[in-house]
Order: structure tokens, then sequence, then C-alpha cells
């Protein structure tokens, strides 16, 4: 297989560490595989819906015969409500940097791979009492009482960015960049990785999300769907994974299997647009693959 027409998978160092990045079905986790097949390493997560114990079929985890042929990590064992965030992955993933085996990252969730390759802040958390001030203050209150470093930084039409600023201002007495200046190094030095995008284009990923979902359907993602009925809590966002409120609104008798299909399959698209729109602007410097031309 021929990556971006620069290089075969046997160009690759056995020790290197790979990471794919790349929206929804982009075939992310079948060039992962290849890779392991092909020159050794372990598959590792990088997609925050995946971690989740309640779903393989609806979040697209490899499956038994795929973990046979490769080691497999950091999928399905985190319990469905259980808080995760990106520093909970970037302190699972650590210890498979340092492994003798090399890591294969991969996934869809594109503040992981920025944490890991630029750092994180070590911002505290958010008390309940200041997310309820907040969230009680008008959009041009809240970027009044923002620095104007951090201003300068945000974009201003963004409420959810503009009160997140705020919000660590408030509760921490520190301005969002000065955090941010105080990020420590990243994990993975960028440069001594094969840093790899799957630059799906519209019409062929549109496809293959259609067709990806009738198959999970096919699968058993109702069944799924049925065994989480009684713990379904629309708050969570191991219960927000793409496909999932669809498919529990057909369970539950409220829309056709018709009907979760259509929006299930336009919610996905949405998404996959928004990575592709992400992608292509943090990560500009990476290796660009058209996954339409891999065999």
């Amino acid at each position: 297989m021929t990556i971006a027409g620069k290089f075969t998978l046997n160009d690759l160092p056995p020790e290197q560490p790979v990471l794919i990045a790349g929206p929804t079905a982009s075939g992310k986790s079948a060039l992962a595989l290849a890779i392991a097949e092909t020159g050794g390493g372990v598959v590792v997560n990088a997609d925050a819906s995946q971690v989740y114990d309640c779903w393989r079929v609806i979040t697209a985890c490899p499956s038994p015969a795929e973990v046979d042929q490769a080691p497999h990590a950091l999928y399905q064992y985190v319990p469905y409500d259980a808080p995760y965030s990106v520093g909970h992955w970037l302190r699972d993933v650590a210890p498979y940097l340092g492994a003798a085996v090399r890591p294969i990252i991969v996934g869809g969730t594109g503040l992981n791979f920025k944490a890991l390759t630029q750092g994180l802040a070590n911002i505290p958390q958010t008390p309940p009492e200041i997310r309820h001030e907040a969230d009680d203050l008008a959009l041009d209150v809240l970027l009044t009482q923002i620095d104007n470093a951090t201003k300068a930084k945000l974009d201003q039409h963004n409420r959810m960015r503009v009160q997140r600023a705020w919000e660590v201002q408030r509760s921490t007495g520190r301005s969002l960049s000065e955090w941010h200046k105080a990020t420590p190094p990243p994990l993975l030095d960028e440069a001594k990785a094969a840093c790899i995008v799957m630059d799906a284009q519209k019409d062929w990923l549109n496809d293959r999300i259609a067709r990806r979902f009738d198959m999970m359907v096919d699968d058993g993602a109702l069944t799924e769907i049925a065994a989480m009925q009684d713990r379904f809590d629309p708050a969570l966002p191991a219960c927000r994974a793409i496909g999932v409120p669809e498919l529990m609104a057909h369970h539950q008798g409220e829309i056709t299997l018709k009907e979760a299909k259509a929006r299930a399959i336009v919610s996905t698209r949405q998404y996959a647009k928004r990575q592709r729109t992400w992608f292509r602007s943090k990560m500009r410097n990476w290796i660009h693959v058209d996954p339409s031309t891999l065999s």
C-alpha cells in the first residue's frame, strides 16, 4: 500500500509511532490494522466515543476478528457513566508511548491529537455554581470581563468558547491565555511520529457513511440500544454518540427505523464535515491521504 504517493507501509520504521486522524468512516482503523500487520505495533484508540464499554457496533470499535489480527488498546474500557476527558485520555495513552511495541494511535477526536502533540493546559474543572452564573450572563457581558490577550484569540461570536474563557478566569483567578502559556511539554514530539490525516472527499465519504450505518444496524446496533434502554441518559457523553439518540428514539417507538437511519446519517455527515474542516485547518503539516486511492 502506497501512502500519498510517497511511501509504502514497509517504509515506516518499525519503532516509529504512527498517528492516524480523520473523519468518521474514512478508513482510519483499516489503515492502522494494515500498518500493525505489516510492521508490528499496537493499535491505540484516540476516539472519544470508542472508550465507552456500552457500545461496540454503534461506535465502530474493532471486531473480535480485527482484535485477533493485532493488539488493540483503550477501546471499550470506560464505564458508560464515568467522567472522561482529554486529560484522562492523555494519562491512559502515556504508557504506550514508551513501550517496546510502537503505538499506532488512531481516531477522529482532534483534541486528543492536539493535546498529545502540543500539550494540554492543566486547568481545573469549573465549579457548578460558576457555570450556572455564566449561563445567566449575556455574551457581551462575558466579553467585557475577559482579558484582552484571551479575547484577541477567541471567536467572539462563539458563545461556548467565550463562556469557557470567562469561567476559567472567574474560577481560577488566571486568564485562559495565562493557563495556555503554562502548558507543559507534549507527551509526543510530532516530528518523531508518522502523522497521517485521512483527507476524504465529501461524496466518497457520504456514500461510505450511509453504507456503514446500514451495516451497523444489520450487525447488531439495535441489540446494543435495547441493552442500554434502562440506563440511557441523553446528558451523558456516551449516550450522545452519533446514531445513539436516533436509534434509541426508534427503540422507544417515537420514530420508524427508516426515519432513525435517515436522521443518523445526516448527523454523521454533519459531524464528518466538522471533522474535515478541523483536520484541514489544524493538521496542515501532516501527511494528507485520500483514502479512496488506497487499496
